[in-house]
């Protein structure tokens, strides 16, 4: 079924909170739905979102907005076998466009399935998700992608990607090329995921914390909604009601074991981090990540390193990720935060306090204008202190 609305108001269909709305909005629940769909006679431009969890609306939206309701998780099939792209074993899952994708990052991890735990409790949809290639703590959706399946608006047909023809970069995919924009929607992405345990942990400071949760123990009864914690203390990453120590193979002894690691352990720990570090929409309107990690060259970062080391002495290590091809990215929150944004405000805009990284609708009426002016202001301080030019994730629309 096709639901059409005229002058949509799309305040709670992105998650900066923006005032706006759209000439038109059209919501599908099927693939069949697509092919009923006049293309050619939208009302232009023509934009799908997801869950608007990565846009930025600078006006009311003049054309057409389109929105999918596509929702089912499928194993295609539950014995393992060799996948000719990947060396691993593989569980196919067939995931429609419009599941949340941490809805499906909660499936996985109950289902004892590797691969999406670290992208937790990123907001968003599947569909939006394979168009963005979105990531965090060390993984990329394309990493678990085998392939997209899409309809074609132009050719009015259904046709699919393998992830190399998705064409991944940082961020980015062959969706996103102006040359074909808009062209192709998103019905429903196959992902490769495995049973065989694969923890990715050298991100950050993730192994640390996820030592720090194994240093807890579960109690060895099933735990009811509510039960305490053996021992008391900081809470457990284990909350769920359904939770035992089956799931969750603690030890008190501090080190942790990584093969007792599960999914579902490895999910709570980031989720527990991104709570701390990240604002929740529904409490103060935001886009996640504004900007994208700069990537550097070598020479560059040595010199940023040196500056660094004369303002803040000789044992100061600014954070960095040495690349494969001798590039180097570095953080922009740690960037933003050395020129004094953090905890900024400007009008209804501010630099969030707990991340620098993010821009937040503070009052929640801020303008899209003190948006941008706050973007703008921050990408001309990075350059005037760094030489780097920050690039915004966010999509302005």
């Amino acid at each position: 079924m096709i639901k059409t609305e005229y002058y949509k108001d799309l305040t709670k269909m992105n998650t900066f909170g923006m005032k706006v709305k759209a000439r038109c909005f059209m919501e599908y629940d099927s693939v069949a739905d697509l092919v009923d769909i006049e293309f050619e006679e939208l009302a232009r431009p023509v934009l799908h979102i997801g869950g608007g969890s990565n846009l930025l609306f600078t006006d009311d939206f003049k054309g057409t907005v389109l929105h999918s309701k596509i929702n089912f998780i499928e194993v295609l099939d539950d014995s393992p076998c060799h996948s000719e792209e990947r060396s691993d074993v593989a569980i196919y899952v067939s995931v429609g466009a419009g599941v949340v994708f941490d809805d499906f990052c909660a499936w996985a991890a109950k289902e004892g399935l590797w691969g999406v735990e670290n992208l937790s409790y990123i907001p968003g949809e599947v569909g939006a998700s394979a168009v963005q290639n979105i990531g965090a703590y060390g993984v990329e959706v394309k990493d678990v992608i085998h392939k997209v399946y899409c309809y074609d608006t132009v050719e009015e047909e259904f046709v699919n990607f393998s992830v190399e023809e998705c064409e991944y970069g940082y961020r980015d995919s062959i969706f996103k090329d102006p040359e074909i924009k808009g062209r192709y929607i998103v019905t429903h992405v196959v992902f490769a995921l495995s049973r065989e345990p694969r923890p990715v942990l050298d991100y950050g400071h993730l192994r640390e914390a996820v030592a720090e949760a194994m240093s807890h123990s579960c109690d060895p009864r099933p735990r009811e909604l509510g039960h305490p914690l053996a021992g008391g203390g900081m809470s457990h990453p284990c909350d769920n009601a359904s939770d035992t120590v089956a799931d969750c193979h603690f030890e008190r002894s501090g080190s942790g074991d990584e093969k007792s690691l599960t999914p579902a352990m490895i999910r709570k720990v980031i989720i527990k981090i991104r709570k701390e570090k990240l604002p929740e929409p529904s409490v103060m309107g935001s886009a996640g990540s504004f900007f994208k990690n700069p990537v550097i060259t070598m020479e560059h970062y040595l010199r940023i390193e040196a500056a660094a080391k004369a303002e803040h002495g000789p044992d100061y290590k600014v954070p960095h990720y040495d690349l494969p091809d001798g590039m180097v990215k570095v953080p922009a929150a740690w960037m933003i935060e050395q020129c004094g944004w953090k905890g900024r405000r400007s009008g209804g805009a501010a630099v969030y306090d707990k991340q620098p990284l993010v821009i937040v609708n503070y009052t929640g009426e801020a303008y899209p204008e003190e948006i941008i002016g706050l973007e703008r202001r921050i990408i001309a301080s990075v350059k005037a202190k760094f030489g780097v030019d920050l690039h915004p994730e966010v999509e302005h629309i």
